[in-house]
C-alpha cells in the first residue's frame, strides 16, 4: 500500500488555535466537567440546581441583577456568614452604596471580617480583586463592574482559580447575552413570590430556574 506523509501542523498555527480555545467562553473543556468543589449557599432549592450544590470555589459567579435592590446582596449572604464563623475575611469592592454597617451586623457578618475597597475607576477595582483572590487574601469578593472586556472576565476567573475563593461578579443583566468565562451565571429578577434566579450557566451542570421566597424578605 502507498504511504502517504502525515500533514504537519505549523507551529504559529497551533498556538493561535489554543489561543481561541483559552479564550472562547462558549467552548466547553475536559475540566468544566471535573467534580465541583463548593459551598452550601444557604438555599436548599437553589443547591439542588447547582453543580456540586453550591457556590463553586475557586472560580467566577456573575449575579446579573435586572435592577438594584431585589436581593442581589442578601444571596449570597449564607455563604458569607459561614465564611466569617470561620475567620475568613470578605471583600465588598466598589459596591454602588455604602455597605450599611447595621444590617451586615443584624445579617451576621462581623464588621471586623469585612474589607471595603472604593476605587477611582472599573480598571482599578477589576485589579484590585484579582490581587485579593490571587494573594489569597479573602474567603469571598464580591466586585461591582460592568465591563464588557472578555480579557478582564477572564483575568478574573483565573484569579479565582488561583486564590480558591468564592468569587462573586455583579453585572446588569444586559450582558446576558454576552459570552463569558464564568464558570457560574445567575440572572435575579424579582417576583411575586420572591426573587427569580435563572441559571443560564452552570460548568458541570445544567440550566434551570429557582424562586426562593426567603431572599424576598431579607431583601426588603
Amino acid at each position: 500500500m502507498p504511504s502517504y506523509p502525515l500533514p504537519l501542523c505549523n507551529p504559529t498555527d497551533a498556538t493561535a488555535l489554543l489561543a481561541v480555545l483559552q479564550g472562547e467562553a462558549r467552548i466547553w473543556r475536559g475540566r468544566d466537567l471535573a467534580p465541583v468543589t463548593a459551598r452550601p449557599t444557604g438555599f436548599a432549592a437553589l443547591d439542588h440546581c447547582l453543580p456540586g450544590h453550591g457556590w463553586p470555589v475557586g472560580a467566577l459567579t456573575e449575579l446579573l441583577a435586572v435592577r438594584e435592590g431585589i436581593g442581589e446582596l442578601s444571596l449570597p449572604l449564607p455563604a458569607l456568614r459561614a465564611l466569617c464563623a470561620q475567620e475568613y475575611p470578605i471583600a465588598f469592592i466598589a459596591p454602588p452604596h455604602i455597605p450599611y454597617a447595621p444590617a451586615l451586623r443584624k445579617a451576621g457578618i462581623p464588621l471586623s471580617r469585612l474589607l471595603w475597597i472604593d476605587t477611582a475607576s472599573d480598571n482599578d477595582a477589576r485589579w484590585a480583586a484579582e490581587q485579593i483572590l490571587r494573594e489569597g487574601g479573602a474567603g469571598a469578593i464580591l466586585l461591582w463592574s460592568d465591563t464588557q472586556e472578555g480579557r478582564a472576565l477572564r483575568r478574573l476567573q483565573l484569579a479565582a482559580e488561583t486564590g480558591r475563593a468564592l468569587a462573586f461578579l455583579y453585572r446588569s443583566a444586559a450582558r446576558r447575552a454576552h459570552s463569558s468565562t464564568a464558570a457560574l451565571r445567575l440572572v435575579l429578577e424579582s417576583c411575586a413570590e420572591g426573587l427569580a434566579i435563572e441559571v443560564i450557566k452552570a460548568r458541570g451542570g445544567r440550566t434551570g430556574r429557582v424562586v426562593l421566597e426567603a431572599v424576598r424578605a431579607a431583601a426588603g
